[in-house]
C-alpha cells in the first residue's frame, strides 16, 4: 500500500514531556478533536530533537542555525519545498515518517525519522499527518468533560492536562506500544 492510499488524521504538537527515565516525549493530537474523547500520540525523540522541536513550535531565535534550520536553509535554496510530513506507521515500538517535497524535477518522497519531520514541518508551517492506524495503534485517549466541550480553550486547563499526561507518562514505557 503507498502512502496515498493509507488514511491519516492531521495533528499538531501540543507539547513535549519528559518520561519518568527522563526521555522526552513529543506530543501530537489530532487538530480536529470534536466531541468526545481527544487522542494524543506520544512520540519519544532524542534530546537534541527535543529541544529542536521546542524551539520551533515556541518560535524561539537560537544564536546559530540547528540542523534543522540548516534543512530549510538547504531545501529553499534549492528551490525544494516541504509539502507535507506524515507519520507513517510503528513496528516494534518505532515510529516512521516521510517528508513530501516538491522540487525543480517533481515530487519526492523521504523516509525520515518522525523526530526530524516534526522539527522541519514546525519551522516552515507544513501540515503534519498521522496514519490512522498510527493513532488506534499508539494513540492514547483523554477524556473530555462535557461541560467543557463547548468552551473556549483555557491555556490553564491545557497545561493541567499535559501535566496529567506527564504523570501517566511516568508509568509508561515505550515498549507499551509495540504492536
Amino acid at each position: 500500500m503507498t502512502l496515498l492510499e493509507v488514511p491519516v488524521v492531521p495533528v499538531r504538537v501540543i507539547g513535549l514531556a519528559v518520561d519518568s527515565r527522563m526521555q522526552p516525549v513529543v506530543l501530537l493530537t489530532p487538530l480536529d478533536v470534536g466531541d468526545g474523547p481527544r487522542v494524543m500520540v506520544p512520540i519519544w525523540v532524542g534530546t537534541q530533537e527535543a529541544a529542536s522541536i521546542s524551539v520551533a513550535v515556541n518560535g524561539e531565535d537560537t544564536p546559530r542555525p540547528l540542523s534543522h534550520d540548516l534543512m530549510r536553509t538547504l531545501l529553499e535554496s534549492v528551490g525544494a519545498s516541504v509539502d507535507r510530513a506524515d507519520v507513517t506507521r510503528i513496528e516494534d515500538g518505532t515510529f516512521y515518517a516521510e517528508l513530501r517535497l516538491t522540487t525543480r524535477d517533481g515530487p519526492v518522497t523521504l523516509d525520515c525519522r518522525p523526530s526530524d519531520a516534526i522539527a522541519l514541518v514546525s519551522r516552515i508551517g507544513a501540515p503534519l499527518f498521522v496514519a490512522e492506524s498510527v493513532l488506534s495503534d499508539a494513540g492514547v485517549l483523554e477524556e473530555v468533560d462535557e461541560d467543557e466541550a463547548d468552551d473556549e480553550p483555557d491555556p490553564a486547563t491545557a497545561e493541567e492536562k499535559v501535566a496529567e499526561f506527564r504523570r501517566f507518562l511516568d508509568d509508561v514505557d515505550p515498549e507499551d506500544f509495540q504492536g
